[in-house]
């Protein structure tokens, strides 16, 4: 059951509680917390864990009779642990009580979003009939980013006793949160010890084990009636038990304060130290409530995006997530974007292209953690360098999953957990991820106007990417165009030609075209920047300016394959068997992992003209329909809507939909075709994760990219607003599902500008403010412009604009 604003489980099944978890995740942009049951360890159902961003460590695993070693997103202590039981006046205690005891009668876990904080509620009925009703209330602050907060109030329904309470700070954790992980090393933390201090605080101390990051956690806990505390502190947990009388009209509530520090904070300080003096200091959970929820209301007229029905409250849940993962903090971090929030352990953690699919929201609403998010990969510069140099090339050469350092930490290794066996992965053959950092910092441009950041990093960015592209291309004379060899594409099951003995597939549509426009916008940046700038990035680059201008020639020359009169997905995709994709989906019923049925039948999807995921047809996502086409006659290929309308439906007939990228993307190439399809892709793209799609995957982590995509959906799909440096575009795409929507952007220093969609009708509001007006550019090129401080409404239909201020 879900209101507006409320997010509810009205029932406990442990075959669930795993999403649930994800999807009740609280975080501020630093930390996040699961949204588990305090009274439970981590075991088959439960997996109680906090992350934090930019924390991983390294350990060495055995694996198929090889030596691997992976990089992790490092579970934290448990900060939240409370368990609660009944005593009775003789005999030995009863069952510590969890929401898996049988006496439990009623559950119902709420999600508050517009607040941020989770309250779970239960109800035991024992053999002797004693009612117990217990409220949990948890927080992680919006405001204070290294605080969080749980209040447990317990209550007696027509009995009364004693109670024993147990609050824990828990630090024996290892990464088990995927199934398919658990053979590997797991156990990040050592150096533990524990403690608690005269106030009553207690205190935890440990460090990663190989990237050796120092860690502290203090908890202050304060129960009500006031009782004698009973402490046991071992290595890795600290222990205060307490005795409490109950009965009508005397709850118990337990309050659990919990400060985060790591040795990855500036300024730099002792981390237990700072945790323990943070939590001393903090204020009551009341004040703490109050001051959490008004950090949320900021964010959310920032970040909110307004639309009706069941699709505004999934949209409104999406933002929650995407602004807990990134938030306002996050442009103090050096962090990236983790594919799979900090909410969950798979893809352990990494920083892959999801960024993609996340910046183009936070560009028009949070621009500071936009930037913060293109600095990760601006220090990480050096080492794409040096990937390149090992690669035989020059220029940057950005690594498809990312951690700490910025090199290359794709597994090589993936099990099947259909076959059992573990299997080469190749997937680390993705180069476009470099084309989506540039597209990115060049997005960012277009709507901030920050030409501090685009003739700094952001040009180094994009023309150490270009170079990287202008070098990996090879001439081939007999095509008479450039060619890029041996990667991998979005779609992922392609890693080879059929019987190849050299991993890679050549000219992947996707690869080829994004490098020709990064080649292209590199140069068009180049030409703005003052001339001792240029100078210096050449000397950076380690090129002449002759060779530089020879990459226009690179990237108007790049080899686009087609095949019967569609865009190929890469050179020799044509030539691939067909699938019997109704004897597969007979089998099988869900095929989203095609993939892994083929490889347990002993075959394998490069065989075939199957595709995971949307590929030839990210363009679409990219590009708007006239930029596509310019981009493809800049190419010397020509693309009006016809080939585009043939190669959307070839490869829609070809798609597994194994990402939940995948459905979003097709759902917004198929919008923009006012395809009759679209709102069946774009409806499955915001469920994905709220009805775990894929079988299993949310409980693992929520799809971050998804999320903000959805948002994104409206805002530069449905409502179709586009940055550009002559103004703000609007070009709606008419979807009925989603007629209206209202939300704030910022652009070219303005914020809080109001766009409210209607019907064929557009209002603009501009705050007041010392910038001057905000230009617009409406369909058919008309253009416009809202002064500070005015609404204006126009009309999107044809003929003249209905415009007055307001």
């Amino acid at each position: 059951m879900n209101g507006s604003w409320r997010w509810e489980y009205q029932r406990y099944d442990p075959k669930s509680e795993g999403l649930v978890e994800s999807l009740c995740a609280l975080g501020n942009g630093r930390f996040a917390t699961r949204g588990s049951a305090p009274e439970t360890p981590a075991d088959d159902i439960h997996y109680p864990a906090t992350y934090l961003a930019g924390c991983y460590d390294r350990l060495t695993s055995t694996v198929a009779g090889r030596t691997v070693s992976n990089e992790d997103m490092v579970r934290l202590p448990d900060w939240t642990a409370l368990r609660y039981r009944c005593l009775p006046d003789d005999g030995p205690p009863g069952d510590w009580l969890t929401p898996d005891h049988p006496a439990l009668r009623h559950y119902r876990v709420s999600l508050d979003l517009r607040t941020g904080t989770l309250t779970r509620r239960l109800l035991f009925l024992d053999a002797e009939g004693r009612r117990l009703g217990v409220t949990h209330t948890r927080l992680v602050h919006m405001g204070d980013p290294y605080l969080a907060a749980q209040r447990t109030v317990l209550r007696a329904y027509g009995w009364s006793g004693r109670l024993e309470v147990a609050s824990m700070l828990d630090g024996d954790v290892v990464n088990a949160g995927v199934d398919r992980y658990r053979a590997l090393a797991g156990r990040h933390l050592v150096a533990h010890r524990t403690g608690v201090n005269a106030e009553g605080v207690s205190w935890l101390s440990c460090a990663t084990s190989a990237s050796r990051i120092r860690i502290g956690i203090a908890v202050r806990t304060c129960v009500r009636p006031v009782a004698v505390v009973d402490v046991t502190c071992a290595d890795a947990t600290a222990r205060q038990s307490y005795v409490l009388p109950i009965r009508r009209g005397l709850p118990v509530v337990v309050v659990k304060t919990a400060a985060l520090y790591t040795s990855l904070d500036r300024p730099r300080a002792d981390p237990v130290r700072s945790s323990v003096e943070h939590v001393t200091h903090a204020a009551a959970f009341p004040a703490l409530l109050a001051s959490h929820r008004a950090a949320w209301q900021r964010i959310w007229a920032e970040g909110g995006v307004r639309a009706a029905g069941d699709t505004g409250r999934i949209l409104r849940l999406h933002a929650f997530h995407v602004l807990q993962t990134l938030s306002p903090h996050t442009a103090q971090l050096d962090t990236g974007v983790p594919a799979r929030g900090l909410h969950g352990e798979a893809y352990r953690g990494h920083v892959f292209w999801d960024e993609l699919f996340v910046l183009p929201y936070l560009d028009l609403h949070f621009p500071e953690t936009a930037r913060a998010l293109l600095m990760y990969r601006h220090r990480r510069l050096p080492a794409a360098r040096e990937e390149a140099r090992r690669a035989g090339v020059a220029g940057a050469m950005f690594p498809w999953q990312s951690g700490t350092s910025g090199t290359e930490e794709t597994q090589r290794l993936h099990l099947n957990p259909r076959s059992g066996r573990w299997l080469p992965d190749h997937s680390h053959l993705q180069r476009h991820v470099g084309s989506a950092v540039a597209w990115n910092v060049w997005q960012y441009g277009l709507a901030t106007g920050d030409t501090g950041f685009m003739h700094g990093s952001g040009a180094e960015l994009l023309l150490h990417i270009a170079h990287f592209w202008a070098d990996t291309a090879v001439w081939d004379a007999g095509l008479g165009r450039y060619r890029i060899r041996g990667v991998v594409g979005p779609d992922e099951y392609h890693d080879a030609n059929p019987d190849a003995r050299t991993p890679g597939i050549d000219d992947n549509a996707y690869t080829n075209v994004t490098a020709a426009w990064v080649i292209a916008r590199a140069l068009d940046l180049y030409g703005e920047l003052p001339a001792a700038r240029r100078a210096e990035l050449l000397v950076q680059l380690g090129v002449d300016a002759e060779r530089l201008q020879g990459w226009e020639e690179i990237s108007r020359r790049l080899y686009v394959p087609h095949h019967r009169d569609v865009i190929s997905q890469f050179h020799g995709y044509g030539d691939l068997a067909e699938l019997d994709w109704d004897t597969y989906r007979a089998r099988y019923h869900d095929i989203r992992r095609l993939d892994r049925i083929l490889e347990a039948e002993g075959d394998t999807p490069n065989r075939y003209q199957v595709s995971k995921q949307a590929d030839t047809l990210m363009l679409g996502f990219l590009f708007r329909p006239e930029e596509l086409a310019r981009l493809f006659r800049w190419l010397g290929y020509p693309l009006d809507d016809e080939l585009w309308a043939r190669t959307v439906a070839y490869y829609l007939r070809r798609t597994c939909h194994g990402s939940t990228l995948s459905s979003l993307v097709h759902g917004w190439v198929l919008a923009r075709q006012q395809g009759a399809d679209a709102w069946e892709y774009c409806r499955e793209a915001l469920l994905s994760d709220i009805t775990d799609v894929q079988g299993g995957t949310t409980g693992e982590g929520i799809h971050l990219g998804a999320m903000a995509g959805s948002l994104d959906l409206v805002e530069r799909g449905v409502v179709g607003l586009k940055a550009g440096a002559d103004g703000l575009h609007v070009d709606p795409v008419p979807l009925s599902e989603i007629p209206a929507s209202a939300f704030t952007v910022c652009y070219l220093g303005h914020r809080d500008v109001r766009i409210r969609f209607r019907p064929g009708r557009l209002g603009v509001r501009v705050p007041a403010s010392l910038h001057g007006p905000v230009p617009l550019v409406l369909p058919g090129g008309r253009r416009e412009h809202v002064a500070a401080g005015q609404e204006r409404w126009f009309r999107l239909s044809a003929g003249q604009a209905a415009a007055s201020p307001r």
